[in-house]
């Protein structure tokens, strides 16, 4: 039995352990066909992260999960296509299979209520999802760049964070309960498919408690700390105007004040810090900026009109 799936284990091994693992590639982008390569090449050969996955997958399979690598990049990317596969693919599809299988041309209220019920419930899943990829996901995407809310913390998003698949069971159970019918594989076909998006639902929303939520909480530590730094490719990606917002005002007085020359003892008289404090900030410049030379900073000044030539 296969206690944890690794980067030298083939990827059809992991989906004859768990055939779930064919939704996961899926939300990953990968795709099938792939033979009897490795995870870490098929990852490597499809753009994935593999740690991500490999934890993604560990844990849905419920096995030993290592959570301390995971890219939020491409967490969030998964989480995105989950979405996606829920309102545009599976949610329909279910909807469309109900309405086949149960009576809705006559006076049978109990079929129209059914449909009015799972309509109403995919709107609430609709506004939950819209919420993580408008809010949640936008927040940290900022965070990566080293922006902290004023406003907002994963925190709240973990407080709020409740189940959206508690009302597939009970969907279920109206189902079972008042619209009798005999032999209609259809709706037990409709039935099954709750019953998986119910449970795919659940395993969903612990990836984003169990998963990505600590994984934003130690960058939220990292940037309160000035501790965190983007990589070469992430910063390439920013404008010098974004790179501009995520730096806080103190930061930008001091930017200034090496764009005149002054050290750093001058920097502490002049805006009444300590020399320790001075540095700190400096460090943390450098680390949103890329930029480690006072001739570099104080071009990046002139140039976004920090200080006037």
């Amino acid at each position: 039995m296969i206690t944890e799936y690794r980067p030298t284990h083939k990827m059809s091994t992991l989906i004859n352990d768990n055939n779930l693992l064919i939704m996961v590639m899926s939300r990953f982008g990968i795709s099938l066909g792939f033979g009897d390569k490795t995870v870490q090449t098929i990852c490597s050969e499809q753009g994935v992260d593999c740690a991500t996955f490999l934890s993604v997958a560990n844990f849905v399979s419920n096995k030993v999960c290592a959570v301390e690598n995971i890219s939020l990049p491409s967490i969030i990317n998964y989480l995105k296509q989950a979405h996606n596969y829920f309102l545009d693919f599976n949610l329909p599809a279910i909807r469309r299979k109900l309405i086949e299988a149960i009576d809705c041309s006559g006076s049978d209220s109990v079929a129209m209520l059914i449909i009015k019920f799972y309509d109403e419930y995919v709107g609430e899943v609709r506004a939950h999802m819209e919420h993580e990829n408008k809010t949640v996901f936008t927040y940290v995407d900022n965070l990566l760049r080293g922006v902290i809310s004023a406003n907002y913390s994963i925190s709240v998003f973990a407080e709020k964070h409740n189940g959206i698949e508690y009302k597939l069971q009970e969907l279920k159970d109206i189902i079972i309960r008042y619209y009798p019918q005999r032999e209609n594989n259809l709706l037990n076909s409709a039935l099954f498919d709750i019953i998986n998006c119910e449970q795919d639902l659940m395993l969903h929303r612990m990836v984003e408690d169990k998963l990505f939520v600590p994984a934003v909480v130690r960058i939220e530590e990292k940037v309160a700390r000035g501790e965190f730094m983007m990589s070469k490719a992430e910063d390439e990606e920013l404008t010098d105007a974004e790179k501009i917002q995520t730096l806080s005002e103190r930061e930008k007085e001091i930017i200034v004040c090496v764009a005149k020359g002054m050290s750093n003892k001058e920097i502490a008289e002049e805006l009444y810090l300590s020399v320790h404090t001075v540095t700190t900030h400096r460090r943390n410049i450098s680390a949103k900026l890329q930029i480690h030379s006072p001739a570099g900073l104080t071009i990046f000044a002139i140039v976004n009109k920090l200080i006037k030539c």
